[in-house]
Protein backbone atom coordinates (compact mmCIF):
# COMPACT_ATOMS: atom_id res chain seq x y z
CA UNK A 1 0.00 0.00 0.00
CA UNK A 2 3.08 2.35 0.80
CA UNK A 3 4.84 2.03 -2.86
CA UNK A 4 1.41 2.17 -4.36
CA UNK A 5 0.37 5.66 -2.51
CA UNK A 6 4.45 6.49 -3.40
CA UNK A 7 3.42 6.06 -6.66
CA UNK A 8 0.33 7.50 -7.13
CA UNK A 9 2.06 10.62 -5.65
CA UNK A 10 4.58 10.56 -8.24
CA UNK A 11 2.33 10.27 -10.79
CA UNK A 12 0.03 13.41 -9.43
CA UNK A 13 3.32 15.42 -9.41
CA UNK A 14 4.34 14.51 -13.01
CA UNK A 15 1.18 15.64 -14.22
CA UNK A 16 0.80 19.01 -12.25
CA UNK A 17 4.31 19.67 -13.53
CA UNK A 18 3.15 18.62 -17.00
CA UNK A 19 -0.04 20.84 -16.76
CA UNK A 20 2.25 23.54 -15.59
CA UNK A 21 4.62 23.18 -17.97
CA UNK A 22 1.68 23.07 -21.09
CA UNK A 23 0.03 25.82 -19.41
CA UNK A 24 3.09 27.81 -18.93
CA UNK A 25 3.55 27.60 -22.93
CA UNK A 26 0.39 28.40 -23.53
CA UNK A 27 0.49 31.44 -21.71
CA UNK A 28 3.29 32.92 -23.52
CA UNK A 29 2.12 34.65 -26.88
CA UNK A 30 5.02 34.34 -29.55
CA UNK A 31 4.71 36.76 -32.54
CA UNK A 32 6.31 36.71 -35.56
CA UNK A 33 7.71 39.78 -37.53
CA UNK A 34 8.72 39.19 -41.23
CA UNK A 35 10.42 42.14 -43.20
CA UNK A 36 12.25 42.60 -45.82
CA UNK A 37 15.75 44.76 -44.32
CA UNK A 38 19.00 43.26 -43.66
CA UNK A 39 19.45 42.79 -39.66
CA UNK A 40 22.18 45.42 -39.93
CA UNK A 41 19.58 48.16 -41.08
CA UNK A 42 18.43 50.63 -38.85
CA UNK A 43 15.03 49.10 -38.80
CA UNK A 44 16.21 46.09 -36.98
CA UNK A 45 18.44 47.51 -34.98
CA UNK A 46 16.78 50.50 -33.76
CA UNK A 47 13.40 49.93 -34.00
CA UNK A 48 12.16 46.32 -34.30
CA UNK A 49 14.87 44.90 -31.45
CA UNK A 50 14.37 47.78 -28.98
CA UNK A 51 10.95 47.47 -29.04
CA UNK A 52 10.05 44.02 -29.02
CA UNK A 53 12.36 43.58 -25.66
CA UNK A 54 10.29 46.51 -24.84
CA UNK A 55 7.45 44.96 -25.34
CA UNK A 56 8.29 41.36 -23.87
CA UNK A 57 9.93 43.31 -20.51
CA UNK A 58 6.16 44.88 -20.10
CA UNK A 59 4.23 41.95 -20.85
CA UNK A 60 6.30 40.53 -17.65
CA UNK A 61 7.31 37.73 -20.67
CA UNK A 62 3.89 36.92 -21.76
CA UNK A 63 4.44 38.21 -25.45
CA UNK A 64 7.73 37.37 -27.17
CA UNK A 65 8.29 38.44 -30.30
CA UNK A 66 10.55 36.66 -33.14
CA UNK A 67 11.98 38.79 -35.89
CA UNK A 68 12.28 37.27 -38.93
CA UNK A 69 14.70 39.61 -41.23
CA UNK A 70 16.00 39.67 -45.60
CA UNK A 71 12.51 37.92 -46.26
CA UNK A 72 13.91 34.60 -43.73
CA UNK A 73 10.07 33.28 -43.98
CA UNK A 74 10.18 33.27 -47.66
CA UNK A 75 8.55 35.36 -50.38
CA UNK A 76 8.89 38.30 -52.13
CA UNK A 77 9.36 41.92 -50.29
CA UNK A 78 5.90 42.87 -52.55
CA UNK A 79 3.96 39.60 -50.88
CA UNK A 80 4.76 41.03 -46.99
CA UNK A 81 1.16 42.66 -47.02
CA UNK A 82 -0.48 39.37 -48.04
CA UNK A 83 1.04 37.43 -46.21
CA UNK A 84 0.29 39.21 -43.02
CA UNK A 85 -3.53 39.20 -44.34
CA UNK A 86 -3.61 35.70 -44.43
CA UNK A 87 -2.17 34.88 -41.75
CA UNK A 88 1.14 32.96 -42.72
CA UNK A 89 2.94 35.57 -40.21
CA UNK A 90 1.76 37.74 -36.97
CA UNK A 91 3.07 40.87 -38.16
CA UNK A 92 4.87 42.30 -40.84
CA UNK A 93 7.09 45.81 -41.51
CA UNK A 94 6.34 46.60 -45.31
CA UNK A 95 5.92 49.90 -47.71
CA UNK A 96 2.29 50.37 -48.36
CA UNK A 97 3.73 51.31 -51.80
CA UNK A 98 4.79 47.96 -52.58
CA UNK A 99 0.73 46.57 -53.50
CA UNK A 100 -0.46 49.62 -55.22
CA UNK A 101 -4.33 50.01 -54.99
CA UNK A 102 -4.56 48.40 -51.99
CA UNK A 103 -3.83 51.11 -49.94
CA UNK A 104 -5.01 54.47 -52.00
CA UNK A 105 -5.69 56.78 -48.99
CA UNK A 106 -2.46 56.02 -47.73
CA UNK A 107 -0.72 57.38 -50.82
CA UNK A 108 -1.57 60.94 -49.87
CA UNK A 109 1.67 61.30 -47.56
CA UNK A 110 4.30 59.70 -50.03
CA UNK A 111 3.34 62.75 -52.43
CA UNK A 112 6.09 65.10 -53.20
CA UNK A 113 5.46 68.67 -52.12
CA UNK A 114 2.61 66.87 -49.21
CA UNK A 115 5.58 65.50 -47.76
CA UNK A 116 8.50 68.22 -47.34
CA UNK A 117 11.46 66.21 -45.82
CA UNK A 118 10.62 65.95 -41.93
CA UNK A 119 9.58 62.52 -41.17
CA UNK A 120 8.04 63.79 -37.42
CA UNK A 121 5.59 66.50 -38.68
CA UNK A 122 4.32 63.58 -41.62
CA UNK A 123 4.50 61.14 -39.17
CA UNK A 124 2.35 62.57 -36.39
CA UNK A 125 0.04 63.75 -38.85
CA UNK A 126 -0.54 60.05 -40.15
CA UNK A 127 -1.66 59.64 -36.21
CA UNK A 128 -3.19 62.32 -35.99
CA UNK A 129 -5.95 61.72 -39.26
CA UNK A 130 -5.83 58.07 -39.20
CA UNK A 131 -9.92 58.50 -39.48
CA UNK A 132 -9.15 59.56 -43.47
CA UNK A 133 -7.12 56.51 -44.22
CA UNK A 134 -8.28 54.17 -42.03
CA UNK A 135 -10.64 52.12 -44.44
CA UNK A 136 -7.50 51.12 -46.32
CA UNK A 137 -6.77 48.83 -43.29
CA UNK A 138 -9.69 46.86 -43.15
CA UNK A 139 -8.46 43.58 -43.92
CA UNK A 140 -5.53 44.00 -41.01
CA UNK A 141 -4.45 45.28 -37.88
CA UNK A 142 -2.88 48.63 -38.07
CA UNK A 143 -0.20 49.13 -35.14
CA UNK A 144 2.01 51.96 -36.70
CA UNK A 145 2.05 53.59 -39.89
CA UNK A 146 4.62 56.34 -40.46
CA UNK A 147 7.38 58.03 -42.67
CA UNK A 148 11.06 58.49 -43.82
CA UNK A 149 12.38 61.36 -44.35
CA UNK A 150 11.56 61.05 -48.10
CA UNK A 151 13.25 60.52 -51.11
CA UNK A 152 16.29 62.02 -52.60
CA UNK A 153 17.31 61.55 -55.83
CA UNK A 154 20.25 59.37 -56.36
CA UNK A 155 22.59 58.99 -59.92
CA UNK A 156 25.02 56.90 -61.09
CA UNK A 157 27.21 59.30 -63.05
CA UNK A 158 25.39 62.30 -64.26
CA UNK A 159 25.09 65.37 -62.39
CA UNK A 160 21.86 66.86 -61.38
CA UNK A 161 20.78 70.61 -60.96
CA UNK A 162 17.59 71.31 -62.82
CA UNK A 163 14.76 69.40 -64.00
CA UNK A 164 16.15 69.44 -67.26
CA UNK A 165 19.19 67.03 -66.19
CA UNK A 166 16.41 64.00 -65.55
CA UNK A 167 15.47 64.06 -69.11
CA UNK A 168 15.85 60.07 -70.82
CA UNK A 169 17.24 58.96 -67.56
CA UNK A 170 16.05 55.53 -65.76
CA UNK A 171 15.49 55.71 -62.23
CA UNK A 172 14.04 53.55 -59.49
CA UNK A 173 10.61 53.97 -58.06
CA UNK A 174 9.38 52.56 -54.71
CA UNK A 175 6.01 53.16 -55.21
CA UNK A 176 3.37 54.31 -58.15
CA UNK A 177 3.28 57.85 -57.05
CA UNK A 178 7.18 57.49 -57.04
CA UNK A 179 6.63 56.60 -60.75
CA UNK A 180 4.53 59.10 -61.45
CA UNK A 181 6.59 61.88 -60.52
CA UNK A 182 9.99 60.22 -62.70
CA UNK A 183 7.69 60.23 -65.59
CA UNK A 184 6.76 63.91 -65.15
CA UNK A 185 9.98 64.71 -64.79
CA UNK A 186 10.31 63.24 -68.51
CA UNK A 187 12.48 60.30 -66.96
CA UNK A 188 11.51 57.07 -67.38
CA UNK A 189 10.13 54.82 -64.16
CA UNK A 190 11.89 51.21 -63.13
CA UNK A 191 9.43 50.08 -60.01
CA UNK A 192 11.34 47.50 -57.89
CA UNK A 193 11.79 46.79 -54.16
CA UNK A 194 15.16 47.89 -52.55
CA UNK A 195 17.00 45.26 -52.54
CA UNK A 196 17.03 45.16 -56.12
CA UNK A 197 18.82 47.85 -56.40
CA UNK A 198 21.97 47.25 -55.57
CA UNK A 199 22.79 44.76 -58.49
CA UNK A 200 20.27 47.15 -60.35
CA UNK A 201 22.69 49.95 -59.84
CA UNK A 202 26.43 48.16 -60.21
CA UNK A 203 25.74 46.64 -63.65
CA UNK A 204 24.12 50.61 -64.32
CA UNK A 205 20.78 49.09 -65.76
CA UNK A 206 19.30 52.04 -64.42
CA UNK A 207 20.77 55.62 -63.77
CA UNK A 208 19.42 56.21 -60.38
CA UNK A 209 16.56 55.78 -58.02
CA UNK A 210 14.84 57.58 -55.57
CA UNK A 211 16.01 56.36 -52.03
CA UNK A 212 16.84 58.18 -48.49
CA UNK A 213 20.10 58.02 -47.56
CA UNK A 214 19.05 56.05 -44.11
CA UNK A 215 19.80 53.04 -46.50
CA UNK A 216 23.38 53.86 -47.86
CA UNK A 217 25.01 51.95 -45.24
CA UNK A 218 23.73 48.77 -45.17
CA UNK A 219 23.60 49.00 -48.69
CA UNK A 220 26.71 50.69 -49.58
CA UNK A 221 24.83 53.02 -52.29
CA UNK A 222 27.73 55.56 -52.16
CA UNK A 223 29.93 53.10 -53.51
CA UNK A 224 27.35 52.48 -56.87
CA UNK A 225 25.98 56.47 -57.04
CA UNK A 226 28.21 59.37 -57.36
CA UNK A 227 25.82 61.89 -56.97
CA UNK A 228 22.89 62.64 -54.06
CA UNK A 229 20.35 65.42 -54.82
CA UNK A 230 18.23 67.70 -52.86
CA UNK A 231 16.75 70.41 -51.75
CA UNK A 232 18.72 73.87 -50.02
CA UNK A 233 16.74 72.68 -46.78
CA UNK A 234 16.42 69.71 -46.93
CA UNK A 235 13.42 69.04 -49.10
CA UNK A 236 12.80 65.75 -50.59
CA UNK A 237 11.15 64.30 -53.75
CA UNK A 238 7.95 62.92 -51.82
CA UNK A 239 8.45 60.05 -49.57
CA UNK A 240 8.14 56.11 -48.69
CA UNK A 241 5.07 55.24 -46.32
CA UNK A 242 5.96 52.28 -43.81
CA UNK A 243 3.75 49.80 -42.12
CA UNK A 244 3.34 47.95 -39.53
CA UNK A 245 0.84 45.36 -39.96
CA UNK A 246 -1.04 42.58 -37.55
CA UNK A 247 -3.25 40.23 -38.41
CA UNK A 248 -6.58 40.86 -37.19
CA UNK A 249 -7.50 37.41 -36.16
CA UNK A 250 -4.11 37.15 -33.79
CA UNK A 251 -4.69 40.14 -32.72
CA UNK A 252 -8.44 39.53 -31.37
CA UNK A 253 -7.26 35.89 -30.41
CA UNK A 254 -5.24 37.40 -27.44
CA UNK A 255 -6.19 38.84 -24.12
CA UNK A 256 -7.51 42.27 -24.26
CA UNK A 257 -4.35 43.42 -22.12
CA UNK A 258 -1.98 42.30 -24.12
CA UNK A 259 -4.08 43.89 -26.62
CA UNK A 260 -3.78 47.17 -25.17
CA UNK A 261 -0.50 46.65 -24.18
CA UNK A 262 0.35 46.26 -27.88
CA UNK A 263 -1.42 49.43 -28.56
CA UNK A 264 0.42 51.05 -26.38
CA UNK A 265 3.80 50.46 -27.41
CA UNK A 266 2.61 51.97 -30.49
CA UNK A 267 1.30 55.27 -29.74
CA UNK A 268 2.11 58.84 -30.25
CA UNK A 269 5.39 58.98 -28.05
CA UNK A 270 6.51 56.16 -29.79
CA UNK A 271 5.40 57.82 -33.38
CA UNK A 272 7.48 60.61 -32.56
CA UNK A 273 10.66 58.40 -31.19
CA UNK A 274 10.83 55.85 -34.44
CA UNK A 275 9.99 59.41 -37.09
CA UNK A 276 12.93 61.12 -35.47
CA UNK A 277 15.33 58.18 -35.89
CA UNK A 278 14.25 57.78 -39.35
CA UNK A 279 15.89 61.46 -39.47
CA UNK A 280 18.86 60.67 -37.46
CA UNK A 281 20.22 57.81 -39.59
CA UNK A 282 19.92 60.19 -42.86
CA UNK A 283 22.96 61.93 -41.64
CA UNK A 284 25.76 58.71 -41.79
CA UNK A 285 24.38 58.22 -45.15
CA UNK A 286 25.05 61.72 -46.17
CA UNK A 287 28.76 61.62 -45.06
CA UNK A 288 29.29 58.25 -46.94
CA UNK A 289 28.68 59.80 -49.95
CA UNK A 290 30.25 62.91 -49.26
CA UNK A 291 33.57 61.26 -48.14
CA UNK A 292 32.95 58.63 -51.56
CA UNK A 293 35.16 58.61 -54.41
CA UNK A 294 33.94 61.58 -56.30
CA UNK A 295 30.64 61.75 -54.62
CA UNK A 296 28.93 64.48 -54.11
CA UNK A 297 25.39 65.49 -51.72
CA UNK A 298 23.95 68.68 -54.21
CA UNK A 299 21.77 71.20 -52.25
CA UNK A 300 19.45 72.89 -55.09
CA UNK A 301 19.09 76.27 -55.73
CA UNK A 302 15.59 77.79 -54.49
CA UNK A 303 15.18 77.86 -58.04
CA UNK A 304 15.68 74.61 -59.31
CA UNK A 305 13.74 73.72 -56.19
CA UNK A 306 10.51 76.25 -57.44
CA UNK A 307 11.24 73.99 -60.55
CA UNK A 308 11.14 70.33 -59.01
CA UNK A 309 7.53 71.54 -56.92
CA UNK A 310 5.97 72.67 -59.93
CA UNK A 311 6.39 69.19 -61.11
CA UNK A 312 5.94 67.76 -58.09
CA UNK A 313 2.39 69.85 -57.86
CA UNK A 314 1.19 68.14 -61.23
CA UNK A 315 1.80 64.45 -59.45
CA UNK A 316 -0.68 66.02 -56.67
CA UNK A 317 -3.68 67.19 -58.83
CA UNK A 318 -3.27 63.63 -60.90
CA UNK A 319 -2.99 61.67 -57.68
CA UNK A 320 -6.43 63.80 -56.93
CA UNK A 321 -7.97 63.00 -60.33
CA UNK A 322 -7.60 59.17 -59.56
CA UNK A 323 -8.76 59.36 -56.12
CA UNK A 324 -11.69 61.47 -56.86
CA UNK A 325 -12.53 58.33 -59.66
CA UNK A 326 -12.63 55.49 -56.95
CA UNK A 327 -14.72 57.54 -54.82
CA UNK A 328 -12.17 59.41 -52.83
CA UNK A 329 -12.29 62.96 -51.65
CA UNK A 330 -8.28 63.37 -52.86
CA UNK A 331 -8.88 67.06 -52.57
CA UNK A 332 -9.83 66.80 -48.90
CA UNK A 333 -6.97 64.14 -47.88
CA UNK A 334 -4.07 66.36 -49.88
CA UNK A 335 -5.61 69.85 -47.64
CA UNK A 336 -5.84 68.13 -44.20
CA UNK A 337 -2.31 66.47 -44.82
CA UNK A 338 -0.44 69.55 -45.53
CA UNK A 339 -2.86 71.58 -43.51
CA UNK A 340 -1.39 68.89 -40.04
CA UNK A 341 2.25 68.50 -41.67
CA UNK A 342 2.39 72.21 -41.37
CA UNK A 343 0.48 72.51 -38.26
CA UNK A 344 3.44 70.06 -36.49
CA UNK A 345 6.80 71.29 -38.63
CA UNK A 346 9.40 72.69 -36.17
Amino acid sequence: MKKLLQKSAILLASSILLTGSLFAKEDVEILTVHHFLSSKSPLHTKFLLPWAKKLEQDSHGKIKIEIFPSMSMGGKPNELYKQVRDGSTDIVWTLPGYTPGVFPRTEVYELPTVHIGDAVSTAISIKENFDLIKEDYKSVKPLLVYVAAGNAIHTVEKKITEVSDLKGLKLRSPSRTGAWLIEALDAEPVGMPLPALPQSLSKKAIDGGLIPFEVFPPYKFHQLTQYSIEGKNGERFGTSVFALLMNQDRFKNLTPELQKLIMKSVDMNMVKKVAQIWMDVEEPGKKMQNASVGGEVIKLSSKSMDEFNAVGETVVQRWIKDANSKGIDGQRLVDEARKSIQSNSK
